[in-house]
């Protein structure tokens, strides 16, 4: 585990790495109307102290291969801004009432001016990555380009996985279905993306980008079922979301697929029931029971086994990627980083 002087000191690059790409994204909102029903908006989420990992991974690992943080920082920022656009749409896709402590965007100012403002700043995003051209060069620059395409489409798919899985009630899903969803959903944007397009900058375009895939894949898979466990049982003052709100919403968590695989068929059926329900239909009792049959097969050691496979699947992939480069605050940060990924609250 981490130790709680090694875990103060990767928090604090952490909000170091997360502070500096906050003040430059800010910086980059356009200073012009409409400002009441759209650039006033965009900065809500960013400023609701996300944990800015997707930047911080990407500013560290351009660092360690070479680079500098301000050649990174347009590429973090657009990294960042496309991730606060998939928070507002996916908020929206999945009736979510609060997000990091707060109302939705969408249940105060409405979900027509919530799917602007997340378009507007799928459009900022695309405006960071164009001032590369001046301090990466046209080449680089198309390169990162690929790399945030590629990454888009996977977390699109992710996603459709997700919802088509709800929207059909599928209630046979394995653990492998499982995590080529968050393959596809939460690695790419979260880990594998910022990692690679980090080496690149940093690298200039020589670095073996692929041999990184997989790390980047058990972090992200690590990151995720931690979600899913602090969504069930984190403190909500911590956490920032709402408790339970997964099973509310009927997503496919880990926890969930190990419950319907374990569980008889007559609390299958009832489980069915509840997942082919409205998300308002879902009352506190019926997920209540729910919890009494997670409980019950012990899915939540499941889930926390898995994540711990993963973070020491994760550790054994940094040490083949990374044993190379010599000692390093960078090469520390990213090292602590795995194990924060399931000792973290929020």
């Amino acid at each position: 585990m981490i130790t709680e002087s090694i875990n103060q000191q990767f928090l604090s690059s952490l909000d170091n790495y997360r502070d500096k790409a906050l003040i430059n994204l800010l910086a980059a909102i356009p200073d012009r109307q409409p400002k009441r029903h759209l650039y006033d908006l965009i900065p809500i989420y960013p400023k609701r102290g996300g944990k800015g990992f997707r930047p911080a991974l990407c500013l560290a690992t351009c660092k360690l291969f070479g680079g500098t943080e301000d050649e990174a920082m347009n590429s973090a920022i657009a990294i960042e801004l496309l991730h606060n656009a998939f928070l507002v749409h996916d908020d929206i896709e999945d009736e979510s009432e609060e997000r990091r402590g707060s109302p939705t965007l969408h249940s105060i100012y409405g979900i027509p001016v919530a799917l602007n403002v997340g378009d507007a700043i799928n459009v900022l995003a695309i405006e960071s990555l164009m001032r590369n051209l001046r301090s990466l060069g046209s080449q680089l620059t198309w390169q990162v380009f690929n790399e945030i395409q590629y990454m888009a489409l996977e977390s699109v798919e992710g996603q459709a996985m997700e919802l088509g899985w709800r929207m059909e009630n599928n209630c046979d899903l394995s653990e492998r279905d499982y995590l080529r969803m968050v393959l596809k959903k939460t690695c790419w944007y979260t880990c594998i993306h910022p990692i690679r397009v980090g080496a690149l900058i940093g690298s200039k375009g020589k670095a073996n980008l692929d041999a990184l895939n997989r790390f980047g894949y058990y972090l992200g898979a690590a990151f995720q079922i931690q979600d899913d466990l602090l969504n069930l049982n984190g403190e909500k003052n911590i956490y920032g979301k709402e408790i339970c709100g997964d099973l509310q919403e009927g997503k496919r968590t880990l926890i969930l697929i190990q419950l319907l695989k374990l569980c008889n068929a007559a609390e299958k059926k009832e489980i069915r029931n509840f997942l082919s329900l409205s998300r308002i239909e879902r009352t506190s009792d019926k997920i209540d029971t729910l919890m009494f049959y997670i409980e019950k097969y012990d899915c939540i050691n499941f889930a926390k086994n898995a994540a711990y496979n993963l973070v020491g699947a994760a550790l054994k992939e940094f040490y083949s990627c990374f044993a190379g480069f010599k000692e390093s605050e960078e090469k520390r940060f990213l090292e602590n980083m795995i194990l924060y990924m399931i000792t973290r609250d929020k």
